[in-house]
């Protein structure tokens, strides 16, 4: 049996997180309860963040750019006006997680504090160049999402931390797409790609090919100018083809995923080439 506790502060929630090792945040509960309901998780407390209003909305920062709390469920930031530009592609991203019932239910920081590698979230808010804040014993810190991800479902979250907030830098003009194959709509994604312009080059972020988003900044600076040369692109596909750890499963096998990605990076990089 879980004991239910429900703060009013990040403080709170810290406290009763760092009295109770045995506790689990939860912040809309999707992937919580489908975990405990599988009997994968059995936590002696569940502290509800629901109540905690800083952990609320959109804050545009001093710097021009965006705070979103953790408590954002995926259907506000799926309608969000002001992801706008290369930072559209997480608006997408949400528009597609799993069903219209989760997307109600879902967050922000349930789903990156999750951290499945094939979740929707992980590849746009890599591209983005995101950083997430984390709330611990010790205060906020921050990290960007290579520091976060340190493995297979393992996050760099300490006792007592949970995900507070994403932290978006200024938005760029730059078009920026998501795309995912997956067996059904909404189902986890087989190989998902996040691309955004930024002047004559592209970032780029493959998700479900490994245990954390791939990213290759060097082809990325190697196919500046050249978003229109088929062979530029073909290399630069290939060398995130090369990155990638996928395993085989339900969704699909790591030889299928490796041959998938240089065709979903070629697609995306077109869109964004192309749009206006």
């Amino acid at each position: 049996m879980s004991y239910v506790l429900t703060p009013s502060t990040i403080e709170q929630a810290v406290e009763m997180l760092t009295a109770h090792p045995g506790a689990r945040p939860m912040s809309g509960g999707a992937s919580l309860v489908a975990m405990k309901n599988a009997r994968l998780i059995e936590p002696d407390h569940v502290i509800n963040l629901a109540g905690i209003a800083a952990l609320r909305g959109f804050e545009r920062q001093a710097d021009g750019g965006l705070r979103i709390g953790g408590m954002v469920r995926h259907r506000e930031i799926a309608d969000a006006g002001i992801l706008t530009g290369d930072q559209a592609m997480i608006r997408q991203a949400a528009g597609v997680i799993a069903n219209r019932v989760v997307r109600n239910m879902g967050t922000l920081g349930g789903a990156v504090g999750n951290a499945d590698p094939a979740a929707d979230y992980l590849p746009v808010l890599a591209c983005a160049d995101a950083r997430l804040e984390l709330a611990g014993p010790d205060g906020l810190r921050h990290l960007a999402m290579h520091e976060y991800l340190m493995d297979w479902y393992e996050t760099a979250l300490q006792p007592g931390e949970f995900v507070a907030a994403v932290i978006l830098p200024p938005t760029g003009q730059g078009p920026s797409v998501y795309r995912k194959l997956a067996r059904t709509p909404g189902d986890y994604a087989t190989v998902s790609v996040a691309c955004a312009r930024v002047g004559q080059s592209v970032r780029v972020a493959v998700g479900a090919c490994g245990p954390a988003p791939l990213r290759a900044p060097d082809a990325e600076a190697a196919i500046s100018g050249r978003l229109t040369d088929p062979a530029a692109v073909a290399a630069f596909g290939a060398a995130l083809a090369a990155l990638a750890d996928p395993i085989d499963d339900v969704r699909g096998s790591a030889e299928f995923r490796r041959r998938l990605i240089p065709r979903m990076v070629a697609s995306a990089i077109r869109d964004v080439t192309e749009a206006t």
